[in-house]
C-alpha cells in the first residue's frame, strides 16, 4: 500500500502575504515608508503568492480559503497596478482607461468592503481570531471608504491603525498553523456563531 503524502497548508503563505502587505501599506499610509516597498511586496507576496495559496486551497476543498486568498491576492495585484499605472500622469494620459481619481479609488475600495462583509459573516462560524481578523479588515475598508468617498482624513488614519491590528492577526493565524506542527498550540477562541 502506498504511503500517504503529507501536504503543506497553503493558508500559511496566504496569511503571511496578506499580513505583510497589509502591514507595509499601513506604514506607508502613516508616512513611515515610501510606496516602492508596498508595490513590490504587494505584487509578489500579497498578490501573486496569496493568489497561488488561494488556488491551492481549492484542492483542499476549503471554499473560504479559496475565495479569501484568491480574492485578496487579486486585490493586491489590482491595487499595485493602479498605483503603477493609474496614478502616473504620463502613463494615465497614454492609457486613459487605467486612470481613476479618488472617487474611483473609493468605489474600488467599497466593492472590497462588500466582499469583506460576506467573508466576515462566514468567519464568525470558524473561531474568534479569524472573526476578529475579518472584523478589523471590514472596519479598515470602511475607514478607507470614508476617507476616499467623503474626504474624512481622520478615518484614513484610524483605518491604518486598525489594519495594523488586522495584519498582526493574520500573522498570528499563520503562527498558529506553523507552530501546531511543532506541538505548540496557540489559542484561537470559540466561534461567534
Amino acid at each position: 500500500m502506498a504511503e500517504e503524502v503529507k501536504l503543506g497548508n497553503p493558508a500559511v503563505v496566504g496569511l503571511a502575504g496578506f499580513g505583510m502587505t497589509t502591514l507595509i501599506l499601513q506604514f506607508h499610509n502613516l508616512g513611515l515608508v515610501s510606496l516602492g516597498p508596498v508595490i513590490w511586496i504587494g505584487l509578489l507576496f500579497g498578490g501573486s503568492a496569496q493568489l497561488v495559496a488561494g488556488l491551492l486551497e481549492f484542492k483542499t476543498g476549503n471554499n473560504f480559503g479559496f475565495c479569501a486568498f484568491t480574492g485578496y491576492g487579486a486585490f493586491w495585484i489590482s491595487l499595485c497596478l493602479y498605483l503603477i499605472f493609474g496614478t502616473n500622469a504620463d502613463i494615465a494620459k497614454a492609457f486613459g482607461v487605467l486612470a481613476f481619481d479618488g472617487h474611483g479609488l473609493g468605489i474600488f475600495l467599497l466593492m472590497w468592503t462588500f466582499f469583506t462583509f460576506i467573508l466576515f459573516i462566514a468567519s464568525m462560524k470558524h473561531h474568534t481570531v479569524l472573526a476578529l481578523l475579518f472584523l478589523t479588515l471590514l472596519l479598515g475598508f470602511t475607514g478607507l471608504d470614508l476617507k476616499e468617498l467623503a474626504g474624512i482624513q481622520t478615518a484614513g488614519t484610524l483605518a491604518a491603525l486598525d489594519l495594523i491590528v488586522c495584519a498582526l492577526l493574520a500573522w498570528y493565524l499563520m503562527a498558529v498553523t506553523i507552530y501546531a506542527e511543532s506541538g505548540i498550540k496557540l489559542p484561537v477562541g470559540s466561534p461567534w456563531l
